[in-house]
């Protein structure tokens, strides 16, 4: 039976189960975070969408054809489509689930049962008045305090900052020069950085203005000791622990 990849000394770092422990389990599914819930994760991370008719599910894609034998574009297509859709179980998995697309209010809700902290990429641009739903909605299912919010779009994080000031929010990038980090600093973010270009300088720069440092995704064993040594608040991974 497979399983995670231990890692024995994390120091400080928290580890983030990615999509999920989408190394065992199909990526975004309900079986996905239970599997990382009862393990030691610090967090599970998950993607939100808005459907055509506005309602919030966790896909990663912007269409479903990479898990489906059927392909829709997410947010042109109504939820009881996407409701129907199954999605395929990958070889190697190792719990029986849920292999359907889940709504935003199961994943909180998981999240609240076991007391992870949930990590919410809010994908592509995501209008403000379905900004606003998501927030209540992980009022409603879980609590903001448990909540780091994270996306590509910077107008998504712009506009949480300024409705929510005390919001926790990580700007994820392929990337970090002097611009990013004047606006890490500005908006009072925190950087969500690709592994190819997370190193010991990036870390250090950030924690001496202040900002904590995610990396993903990390999955090889070597390059997990190697951010652990350099000081790296949060690993975000397939299969780790």
């Amino acid at each position: 039976m497979l399983d995670t990849v231990r890692i024995s000394n994390k120091n400080n770092t928290l580890f983030i189960a990615h999509r999920g422990l989408s190394g065992l389990e199909l990526e975004n599914t309900n079986a996905a975070f239970i599997a990382a819930a009862n393990r030691g994760y610090f967090g599970i991370e998950s993607d939100v969408r808005v459907t055509r008719d506005g309602r919030f599910v966790i896909y990663h894609d912007n269409t479903t054809g990479r898990l489906s034998a059927q392909n829709f574009e997410i947010e042109k297509t109504n939820y009881k489509m996407l409701e129907s859709l199954n999605l395929i179980p990958q070889k190697n998995r190792t719990i029986g689930g849920d292999f359907k697309i889940p709504e935003l209010k199961d994943y909180l809700s998981i999240c609240a049962a076991y007391g992870k902290i949930a990590v919410l990429e809010l994908k592509e641009k995501i209008e403000p008045q379905y900004i606003k739903q998501i927030y209540s909605e992980v009022q409603k299912y879980y609590t903001t305090k448990n909540v780091i919010f994270i996306s590509f779009n910077l107008e998504n994080l712009q506009y949480l900052r300024h409705e929510y000031p005390d919001s926790v929010i990580q700007l994820l990038s392929y990337k970090f020069d002097v611009k990013v980090l004047k606006m890490l600093k500005l908006l009072n973010f925190d950087l969500d950085i690709n592994i190819a270009f997370c190193s010991k300088e990036v870390i250090d720069i950030c924690h001496k203005n202040g900002i904590k440092v995610n990396c993903w995704t990390v999955d090889n064993p070597g390059d997990a000791e190697r951010l652990i040594d350099y000081g790296v608040d949060y690993i975000t991974t397939n299969i780790l622990e």
